[in-house]
Parts: C-alpha cells; sequence; structure tokens
C-alpha cells in the first residue's frame, strides 16, 4: 500500500527537530512539542516532578498569567493540553489553520518562559495532592502502579507517574525550575504537527518561538531491570482487582508485532480468548483484557480482571491456562482477526490529525525517525500462527508479577503461579 502521509523532517541548530505530516483535505492542525522526559527519569526524591511541571507550565509565563493562557487559545476555538508517562511529557493544541501561530507561540512561551510563582505552585501542589488521592480511591486504577512497582521495585521505572504524596508535596519552586533545566533541552525535544501544515513556515515559526532552550541537559537514564514479585492488598470492595503480568518487550524488539497480535488475541476484545472463556462461558468477570506495555528498552505484558472474592480462586487458573495455550495451539482465524484489529486501529488513527502528529513525534522520539504506515502494516501482515506461538513461549515463562487489591484471601498462593509459568 502507498504511505498516504506527506512528511517532512528539519533539524534547527539548536537541536530541536520539526516534523511534520501534511493534510490538504482539512481545515485544522494538531502541533505539540514532545520532551523526551518523563517519571523514568526522576530519582526517588524528585518522583511526580515531570507531571508537577506538566500542570506548571500552564500557570504562567513572563508575557501571559494562567488565565491568559487558557483564554488566548480558546477565543480561536482551539484547545491546548498535556500529558507525562514514564518516558515523556506532551504539550500540545488542536487549532484552525489559520491559528498555528498561535499554537507554537503559546506552547515556545509556556516551556521556556513559565514563571513558577510560589502561590501557583502551592496551589497546583494541592491539586496534584488530590488527583493522587482519587487515584488512590480508584482500585482499578492505583492496581496497576502498585504492579508497576512490583515488576521495577526500588527503580524510577517502577515509580508512579503521579508521584507520591509526600514527595509532591515538599517540592520548592526552584527544584521544579533546575529539572526543567536539566532535561528540556532542544535536542530531547520534537515539535510535531499533522494537518493543514506548511512545513517551511512551521520550522520559521519554531524557530522564532524557541530560542532559549538549553542546548545541552542531562540525558542520563538508568537501565531497567525487571524483577517481579506479589503485592496484595486487602480492602473491603465488592470486587477483587488484579493484574498479572511477565516481562515484556520494547518498542524495537522483532517481536513487537507478533506480541501486539497476542494481545489482541488474548484479550483484545470481545472476541477474544480471555473474554470468551473468563466471563461468557463461565461469568467469572465483568471486565477482563490484556496488555501490551512497551518501553523504549523493556516492556511488561499483562492480564487485568476485576472479579468477585467467590470467583477470584477460579480465575487466575484458567488464565494461566489461556497463556499457557499460547504457546502451542493458534488459529489462523484468530490471528486474522487479530491483525484486522490492529490494522483498522492504525489506519482509522490516520484520519485524525490528533493522532497523526502524535504518531509522529513517538517515532521520532523511539527510533530517530518517522516510520511508514506501509512498513507498518507489512510487519503486522507477516505475523502468522508461528510467530504468536514462538513470542508467547518466549514471554510466559520466568517470574511473574501479581498484584492485587480487596478481598484478596482466595487469590491462589504466588509460589502457585510462579510454578505454572
Amino acid at each position: 500500500m502507498n504511505d498516504p502521509r506527506n512528511i517532512r523532517i528539519s533539524t534547527l541548530e539548536s537541536g530541536l527537530r520539526v516534523v511534520s505530516d501534511s493534510m490538504d483535505t482539512v481545515e485544522t492542525a494538531s502541533v505539540g512539542v514532545w520532551v523526551n522526559a518523563g517519571a523514568r527519569d526522576e530519582s526517588v526524591d524528585i518522583n511526580g516532578i515531570s507531571h508537577l511541571l506538566e500542570h506548571m507550565a500552564f500557570k504562567g509565563t513572563k508575557r501571559r498569567n494562567a488565565y491568559a493562557i487558557a483564554a488566548e487559545i480558546e477565543a480561536v476555538g482551539g484547545h491546548l493540553n498535556a500529558y507525562t508517562s514514564r518516558e515523556n511529557t506532551a504539550y500540545y493544541a488542536k487549532v484552525l489553520k489559520e491559528d498555528v501561530p498561535l499554537a507554537v507561540d503559546l506552547l515556545g512561551d509556556i516551556l521556556q518562559h513559565s514563571v513558577m510563582a510560589e502561590e501557583e505552585l502551592e496551589r497546583e501542589r494541592a491539586v496534584i495532592l488530590q488527583e493522587i488521592s482519587q487515584a488512590i480511591d480508584t482500585p482499578d486504577d492505583i492496581v496497576f502502579d502498585h504492579f508497576q512497582e512490583t515488576a521495577f521495585p526500588d527503580q524510577a521505572m517502577g515509580r508512579p507517574v503521579l508521584g507520591r504524596p509526600e514527595v509532591v508535596g515538599a517540592m520548592g519552586r526552584e527544584r521544579v525550575l533546575a529539572y526543567m533545566r536539566e532535561r528540556y533541552s532542544a535536542p530531547r525535544l520534537i515539535v510535531s504537527a499533522a494537518g493543514r501544515i506548511d512545513h517551511d513556515a512551521l520550522v520559521e515559526l519554531a524557530e522564532a518561538a524557541f530560542t532559549q532552550l538549553p542546548t545541552q541537559t542531562d540525558t542520563t537514564r538508568d537501565d531497567p531491570t525487571y524483577i517481579g514479585g506479589d503485592y496484595r492488598e486487602a480492602r473491603d470492595l465488592e470486587q477483587v482487582h488484579l493484574v498479572l503480568g511477565v516481562e515484556g518487550l520494547s518498542y524495537k524488539d522483532d517481536d513487537f508485532y507478533a506480541a501486539s497480535i497476542l494481545s489482541a488475541l488474548l484479550g483484545g476484545g470481545m472476541s477474544s480468548r480471555l473474554f470468551q472463556e473468563i466471563r461468557e462461558k463461565r461469568g467469572l468477570a465483568y471486565s477482563i483484557s490484556s496488555f501490551l506495555s512497551c518501553y523504549t528498552d523493556t516492556g511488561i505484558f499483562g492480564v487485568y480482571a476485576g472479579t468477585s472474592e467467590g470467583e477470584a480462586a477460579d480465575l487466575l487458573p484458567l488464565v494461566l491456562d489461556e497463556l499457557d495455550k499460547a504457546k502451542s495451539d493458534v488459529t489462523a482465524e484468530e490471528v486474522n482477526r487479530a491483525r484486522a484489529q490492529l490494522k483498522a486501529s492504525l489506519l482509522m488513527a490516520l484520519e485524525s490529525t490528533s493522532s497523526r502528529c502524535e504518531q509522529l513525534a513517538q517515532q521520532m522520539l523511539v527510533f530517530g525517525h518517522p516510520v511508514p504506515t506501509s512498513e507498518i502494516v507489512s510487519k503486522v501482515e507477516a505475523v502468522d500462527e508461528a510467530a504468536v506461538m514462538r513470542v508467547a513461549s518466549r514471554l510466559f515463562q520466568g517470574a511473574p508479577t501479581l498484584a492485587t487489591m480487596g478481598p484478596v484471601g482466595k487469590v491462589a498462593p504466588y509460589g502457585e503461579i510462579s510454578r505454572r509459568l
């Protein structure tokens, strides 16, 4: 298939990279800045600083107060947002094509000239502490943090993106600014845009807007070491929330697409093995799914389920049965269906400027260059039953990670689960 994207890349003298995907059939554009810094770049004494910095970037600059930042983008019908992950932080906007200059100017302003006023910092810390409390009160959310920490104990990769309340509550203005100087350098930033975009004009806008970025910063990042283990928290809940996983693989791994199809086959939809066996045939869970979380150098393959206390004892052995079956019994029909899901998801995303913009940025951060759609599709299509069984045999072995919350007394012992794998 022909790649439906019109992609160009430029690198400024500062090292800032600008990438765009021109779409002549739309009247809008998505533009953002992706920073190669996230929760895994934090030491234990500043856990949560990437997320705090993301919030504070919108709280006022030397030219605009917090209200002006919101009012200017909304005055043209656009929106401005951000998120923090384990490996990067993103700041992005969606606007009409004629308002791209405003979006780039706003992004440049908040990422270089944030004042981090003490009163705003104190207020935003309180907001984030409420966000952390809300996550703690949401078992099907916080169980994933416990799962990640159990998989990568005493490591940045295992710490929560939101941070620890006691650490966030004590973080001062100068430390936040220092972290920004340490990690937000031009070579670590990607300006990405998709939609009704003129690349040369975008480069000129970026050159004008991003003049105060450091050209060299700290790029150290500890190598993660998967350990695995058992986390159980007894809570007075109606359901047991559990996540069972194993060491996965990175985005760059040759088995990435086979593992993606394996995940879709096992728990990617209502026709998947886990959904059919656990929910439809046996009624042991309302919610069950599998996931493949990949990073630049490691990953996690896991299964989440929410079940009642009485069904918890039966559920995990059945999940383990399905993982084991995938090593030697996969049909062409299942693989074809999973392939179709992945291809449809990829190609449908090409209809969205926001999805294209983010995909470009992530590919630049992981691979250093955009990956043609045709290449991705061909790799997905090349996965057959043998490849899926091979990657299942590769993944489903060794030390598992299990995190459970709720009435956990009937969940199988960790040693028994570990022996089954």
